[in-house]
């Protein structure tokens, strides 16, 4: 394993090698403790493993019923009208038709964020515009801000991850319902909510059913991350019937397989273990967080994701860090350099039992200090530093100059002027008394080493884009409120479901200060982490980004009426 591990790294297109190479590679059939994927580890529960194995003769020598069927009954579990609902073979096939069909010449994204929202549309010539998120507010997205970026740049799809994966950034949904009403004129908003069934900020996060409403507004939703699932590959979005439908006609036949199948009608009697497992996940992240944040010099980022984003200490290496502990104490984790927007300091941990993050915590202890706890780890020599992958982005970025495919096709004939499409730039070096935030006063044992000074505050950068030859123009004014759009306490109580005319809001022209100030726990999640240090680590509400405690809902059964969203919390 020792000797192979940067060629597994190097020769994968993905930012990791798959867990069956790494089993293959360790050659005795055990792959590594896995804090990489984020999959929920509760879920299914062994029982339901072993039905499935005690099916599998069956599962997989037939062919699976149509889309349509499967479709049908998990639209029935969750309460949603099934002509309002496309299902993929994962979100990926899903993100993939969303950019053929939707995604005329220019997508937002802010960034860092899941890598498919920004390798998809380049990959097919678009323009993407980089919104580069601020590690000194904590990596927190500023709606207004973000409008105003997606106006000056004069961009047609704005995507929100909610939460941001690697992050975990929380956005509450009255922010993104104003949102979508002050961008109501662009082609299309994606929310991707693949994470949000780990969230407990808010009771009713989801804006599934404000998507339904809205005639540009498509969300997305993963079924293998929240059912621990990722192997089957199966996903889907919420749309209005028309969108929903444009999407649903050009998927390929036969798109899910058997076990999807299985388990989406599995998934009727086993409501209460799966309630069960996402509470037992948030428990894990408020303990997980405790134990890294112990750790001298490292930084931990709050999240309502199943994962944590973390800052490595001054002088620590993430590739290094990666390696070593895949090697000497078999454990996966995503070193974060080949995101745009992130570097090698960053890594994202997967939520796991206290079991399996003991043991996570012991190897960085080892690989980051050794026998002085303090001392990081050394930092590659120059010019041996490597990606940890060979992504579509990672390649394109360097082979264009950030124009994408069509670069690739002008290359003969000299350089393509792509606006919004410059690589990111190099991360600037910081002093380490300014990459240390101080820490906040916390109920939390005491502090391992001495807090930093206070960072001084640094400049934002500018956007991940070169400038448009049209002059920008100022910020827009903030619309008055208008009246609000009725809730749909059971959007599936509405019969046919038509194109829902008249459901064009008016363009706006900007987006509310609210976005700023308004949003509940948002300036206190934001002050917080700004705030957050390594050493005397976090209290709960500040990895959470909720004061409130969690309550406990008693599992009854399946959450009906779109609960899978709404009870979560």
């Amino acid at each position: 394993m020792a000797d192979n591990v940067t060629s597994l790294f190097r020769s994968t297109t993905a930012h990791s090698p798959s867990m069956a190479a790494l089993t293959r590679e360790g050659g005795d059939g055990v792959g590594p403790v896995d804090f990489c994927i984020p999959c929920n580890p509760y879920f299914p529960t062994p029982a339901m493993f072993d039905e499935m194995a005690s099916r599998l003769k069956d599962i997989i020598t037939y062919y699976p019923s149509s889309a349509d069927t499967i479709t049908a009954e998990l639209c029935n579990l969750l309460q949603l009208p099934p002509q309002c609902v496309a299902m993929g073979n994962g979100s990926t096939e899903l993100i993939t038709w969303i950019d053929h069909l939707l995604v005329r010449e220019s997508l937002a994204v802010p960034v860092p964020t899941f890598g498919r929202w920004t390798d998809q549309p380049m990959e097919t010539g678009k323009r993407v515009d980089m919104f580069p998120l601020q590690e000194s507010s904590g990596f927190a997205l500023d709606l207004a801000q973000y409008a105003e970026f997606i106006r000056a740049r004069g961009t047609r799809v704005a995507v929100i991850c909610n939460p941001n994966n690697p992050d975990g950034g929380f956005l509450h949904r009255h922010a993104l319902v104003q949102f979508m009403d002050a961008m109501a004129d662009l082609d299309l908003i994606v929310i991707d909510e693949s994470f949000l069934e780990f969230a407990d900020a808010e009771s009713e996060p989801s804006t599934v059913q404000d998507a339904v409403m809205r005639p540009n507004v498509v969300v997305l939703r993963s079924l293998g991350k929240n059912f621990g699932l990722h192997g089957i590959r199966f996903g889907y979005l919420v749309a209005n019937p028309a969108l929903a439908g444009k999407i649903r006609s050009m998927l390929p036949k036969w798109n899910l397989n058997s076990f999807a199948e299985h388990v989406v009608f599995m998934l009727k009697n086993h409501g209460p273990e799966y309630m069960e497992s996402l509470h037992q996940v948030r428990r894990d992240r408020l303990d997980m967080a405790r134990q890294l944040s112990a750790l001298p010099g490292l930084t931990v980022y709050p999240s309502q994701g199943n994962f944590l984003f973390v800052r490595l200490p001054v002088g620590a290496e993430g590739t290094v860090v990666r390696d070593r502990l895949l090697t000497e104490h078999r454990i996966l984790v995503r070193e974060c350099g080949n995101k745009v927007g992130s570097s090698s300091r960053f890594l994202r941990l997967v939520v796991r039992p206290q079991v399996d993050v003991r043991r996570l915590v012991s190897g960085l202890e080892s690989v980051l200090y050794g026998s002085r706890r303090g001392a990081a780890v050394p930092e590659l020599g120059t010019g041996t530093s490597y990606s940890s992958g060979t992504a579509a982005v990672d390649r394109l970025m360097s082979e264009t100059n950030g124009a994408g495919m069509a670069g690739l096709a002008a290359q003969a004939t000299g350089p393509v002027g792509m606006p919004g499409m410059n690589p990111a730039p190099a991360p600037m070096p910081t002093p380490a008394a300014a990459q240390m935030p101080t820490p906040v006063a916390a109920q939390m044992p005491a502090p391992v080493a001495a807090p930093m000074p206070a960072p001084a505050p640094a400049p934002a950068p500018a956007p991940m884009s070169a400038p448009m030859p049209a002059p920008v123009p100022a910020a827009p004014a903030p619309m008055p409120q208008g009246p609000s759009i009725p809730s749909m306490p059971n959007v599936a109580s509405m019969p046919g479901m038509p194109g829902i005319p008249g459901m064009t809001p008016a363009p706006a022209t900007g987006l509310e200060p609210v976005a700023q100030t308004g949003m509940p726990g948002m300036a206190t999640a934001a002050a917080n982490r700004r705030a957050m240090g390594a050493a005397q680590g976090l209290t709960a509400a500040q990895v959470r980004g909720r004061t409130a405690p969690e309550e406990q809902p008693e599992p009854l059964g399946w959450p009906a009426a779109g609960a899978v969203y709404n009870q979560v919390g």
